[in-house]
């Protein structure tokens, strides 16, 4: 009998149910172990932040570049074990040796052992590390998602030479976003004339890469809701060819991101109490307030992560509508994402699961909870059992295939 197309081992919406609260579990435990205070290991934030950031941005590579070569023949779940040991290790390869120890050698901010040496603090190293990862989370998925893998397909190329002429098409584009909006903070903080410094500042009210993380997240939260809730509405409907489709749907994402990022940060003091601002201000004066707002902006992107990813690979798309691709599904899945975002917002701060479940001991009073950013790390640890499930193990067990 061939394997048919997957179906949910349990229909739906009882599969959604349980993928969701197993990937909650697994996220939470391994939460404890690694992150938590309160755990045995506490790397909180870093270096936890910087290898959680980097495992996703290795695991994408391996899964929409290489096309999970070499392992794609492999049964499950031996494939999704052993794809995630060669995460771990890669991941370990491109921070200890590629950042660290050869292109730290020229840029020393990227090396955690030449700040260590020159009486700086190696987690300067952890934060260049993770700015590069934020960058790369819309600047490597955005040629398989807007340009349709243009400019290496179509052609004949096989892997690993198509996902290799990817990765290295990709990474010097990552290196030009990465240049003029990220090396700027570092120029800033290290104060030498061979680095600028933000050119952003008069139009963010704040020098500080924060800036950068408000829009960017949302502008990686339109690409990605384009192939998973959105099913490529509302690009589909631009019938021209590529690169220009691709140029253009990047450029609108943008200017998307940028328009989400201000509503967000015109709305949050509505609900931020304002303790929270007055601290902020008192403490050090106007651009930070402007900083912790434009983080912020990230942060709650960050909250439709999961709910627009589990919706689409875990619960198939489910809406009222018979056609799944007609613009009625396409506004209930994208009104329902912002509602389940809003609710689990509320969960976070509110119901207060970043301290009581996360450890984040400031988290006590309500005017403490919100500056510090850990909802975004938490978010995006959550969503690697998900992603690991869906790239690796090919949705194992939770889906079968359909024999016919």
């Amino acid at each position: 009998m061939a394997a048919g197309e997957l179906k949910p081992r349990w229909g739906q919406p009882l599969t959604g149910i349980i993928s969701f609260i197993v990937f909650f579990l697994v996220a939470w435990v391994t939460w404890f172990i690694f992150s938590d205070p309160r755990g045995p290991i506490k790397w909180f934030p870093y270096p936890f932040v910087m290898y959680l950031a980097m495992m996703i941005l290795v695991g994408l590579w391996q899964h929409m570049f290489l096309g999970d070569w070499p392992f794609q023949n492999m049964s499950q779940p031996a494939r999704g074990i052993v794809q995630t040991i060669v995460n771990i290790i890669l991941v370990w390869f491109v921070i200890d040796i590629i950042f660290y120890r050869v292109l730290g050698l020229g840029f020393n901010f990227l090396s955690y052992y030449g700040m260590v040496a020159a009486g700086k603090p190696g987690k300067l190293a952890q934060v260049a590390v993770v700015c590069f990862v934020l960058i790369g989370f819309y600047s490597y998925p955005v040629f398989t998602i807007f340009f349709a893998k243009w400019p290496i397909r179509p052609s004949d190329l096989k892997q690993p030479a198509a996902g290799f002429a990817e990765i290295g098409w990709a990474t010097a584009v990552t290196l030009i976003f990465y240049t003029v909006l990220i090396v700027p903070f570092f120029g800033l903080i290290f104060k030498t004339p061979a680095i600028a410094t933000p050119w952003w500042t008069g139009l963010a009210g704040t020098p500080h890469v924060h800036w950068v993380f408000g829009w960017w997240e949302w502008a990686i939260i339109i690409l990605f809701m384009t192939p998973n809730v959105w099913r490529m509405k509302p690009w589909s409907a631009m019938n021209i060819s590529q690169p220009a489709k691709g140029i253009i749907s990047m450029i609108l994402s943008f200017v998307g991101a940028y328009i989400l990022a201000l509503i967000c940060i015109k709305i949050a003091p509505a609900w931020v109490p304002q303790e929270t601002f007055h601290h902020l201000e008192e403490a050090k004066g106007i651009a930070e307030v402007k900083r912790f707002l434009w983080l912020h902006s990230a942060e709650i992107a960050g909250f439709t992560l999961i709910p627009f990813l589990i919706w689409h690979h875990y619960f198939d798309d489910m809406c009222p509508m018979s056609d799944k691709d007609s613009w009625g599904a396409f506004f209930f899945r994208t009104i329902g994402v912002l509602v389940f975002t809003a609710i689990n917002y509320w969960f976070f701060y509110y119901a207060n699961f970043g301290h009581w479940g996360l450890g984040n001991h400031h988290m006590t009073e309500l005017s403490h909870r919100f500056p510090h950013g850990e909802s975004l790390i938490w978010n995006f640890w959550w969503i690697i059992p998900l992603l690991w499930n869906e790239w690796f193990f090919h949705k194992w067990p939770f889906y079968v295939h359909d024999e016919h």
